[in-house]
């Protein structure tokens, strides 16, 4: 193996990049959703606890917002940096929901949020209310423009190859924009971030309530990341089952990689396996523990289809895909098979601990939370965030060896002219630099986590809701 192949480290850059940036993601798209509704409340009901709710995970919302800008700035330059050839070929198509992304969404979310900052006092209660929900609603579009970039090199719609200069050219933005892989991912990709802010205020809160410090809006902020948490994931199985049929409809050897399914399995044998012990490459079954039907279930929501394999995959790839210079159309299987189960695991583990929260700090609970109970809340946050990451991984890495599916492969789009020793210098250099953001960041949240909210804070005449003052 080359240590200095530009491929290898230019992959490796952009994944680690993506993933330290989607740390701060999906916790700005829920929290200032939560933000909005502790607002709303406080507006609707006048009730001060709701006011210091906002401003405390408010505060939480902006550190991680500032950061999640700083850190996505740097994935733009890696398409001219590590993959001019794939930004060549697709920039066309690909530059218009980044456009939209930068030009129209980010500039909405930033003018409302500069709004919402400054506007304490300076403007009506329910306008400023607005400003925070147009926020919200902001950074959920940004997410959107986003995923259908990602989306058209899962499953490539709305454009024709240009022979002559050798790229794809966008001819129809609505169906860019209304990509079945989008419809599905979009929904499924904001549950999961809702999933992980519920995650960080139920940790928050849990703290401060097992401490017995800021008991009047902590137990609010518990009770209510506990039903927020139950509900995303209640989103997530709904979303995550309509993605599993785009998936298997546009890429089947995806799903046939999240099984190891080297064969056409067809009814019971279509089985899901909870668990197998074998071989990294899939081929040798020890163990597994299987459900029957499952995995036609999961791919055609009937208990009777078929569902491809991957040898027969790879034999109608070589024949559609000839010339493209692939002889083996399979992802890495381990990767994708156990991103896959980490993915739902995670997920499923972290809304176990939500229901338990809620049964053992209901009103009629007969027995005090135990404190390992309590820890158990306090270090459960970032299981969330995990199967988001292990889930983006199983989708970018079950597209390999395509960088386009179908159109181009990873290898092909690398810069051709940048060498091994570049890449590797500057991943050390971001590397480097987002470890020490990343130690600046974890700090300010975890001194304004600790600190908890201002309980002494008044409400001026100003600052009152509309039901209050008008």
């Amino acid at each position: 193996m080359d240590l200095l192949d530009p491929l290898a480290l230019a992959r490796w850059q952009f994944g680690l990049t993506t993933v330290y940036h989607y740390l701060f993601v999906p916790l700005t798209i829920g929290m200032v959703l939560a933000v909005a509704i502790f607002q709303t409340a406080w507006v609707r009901t006048g009730k001060i606890h709701y006011l210091h709710l906002t401003r405390f995970f408010g505060k939480i919302f902006l550190i991680n917002f500032a950061m999640g800008v700083v850190t996505g700035i740097v994935q733009e330059f890696q398409f001219g940096m590590n993959w001019s050839d794939y930004s060549r070929f697709v920039g066309d198509i690909f530059g218009a929901p980044l456009a939209f992304e930068g030009l129209i969404a980010f500039f909405f979310e930033a003018t409302f949020i500069g709004l919402w900052i400054f506007g304490w006092n300076k403007l009506p209660a329910k306008i400023h209310l607005l400003t925070i929900w147009a926020t919200a609603f902001g950074s959920i579009i940004s997410a959107y423009f986003i995923i259908a970039a990602n989306a058209f090199m899962q499953n490539p719609v709305g454009f024709e190859l240009n022979a002559d200069k050798g790229r794809a050219e966008l001819v129809d933005f609505g169906a860019l924009m209304t990509n079945p892989v989008a419809l599905a991912a979009f929904p499924h990709t904001i549950f999961a971030a809702f999933m992980f802010a519920a995650g960080v205020i139920i940790s928050v809160a849990a703290w401060h309530v097992s401490r017995g410090q800021h008991l009047d809006s902590m137990r609010t902020a518990l009770r209510f990341g506990l039903w927020f948490m139950i509900a995303s994931t209640i989103g997530v199985v709904i979303t995550g089952d309509q993605l599993s049929l785009a998936m298997y409809a546009t890429q089947p050897m995806k799903m046939a990689a999240a099984e190891a399914t080297f064969n056409t399995v067809c009814g019971p044998d279509a089985s899901f396996s909870l668990f197998t012990l074998g071989t990294p490459d899939g081929k040798t079954e020890l163990f597994s523990i299987r459900v029957p039907y499952l995995l036609s279930l999961l791919s055609n929501h009937t208990f009777d289809g078929c569902v491809h394999g991957i040898n027969d995959l790879n034999a109608e790839y070589a024949v559609t895909y000839a010339g493209m210079g692939i002889d083996d159309f399979t992802p890495t299987l381990w990767i994708t098979y156990w991103a896959f189960r980490w993915m739902i695991g995670l997920g499923l583990v972290h809304c176990l601990i939500a229901v338990a929260g809620l049964w053992v700090t209901r009103k009629k609970a007969k027995k005090p939370v135990a404190k390992w109970m309590w820890k158990i809340a306090i270090w459960s946050y970032p299981l969330s965030l995990l199967a988001s990451i292990v889930g983006w991984i199983f989708t970018e890495m079950g597209r390999q060896p395509w960088i386009v599916f179908g159109l181009m492969t990873t290898r092909d789009g690398v810069s051709p002219d940048v060498s091994g020793g570049e890449v590797l210098t500057s991943l050390i250099a971001f590397t480097a630099i987002y470890a020490a953001l990343a130690f600046v960041e974890f700090r300010l949240i975890i001194r304004t986590a600790q600190k908890g909210p201002d309980d002494t804070e008044q409400v001026g005449v100003d600052d009152k809701p509309a039901s209050v003052v008008y």
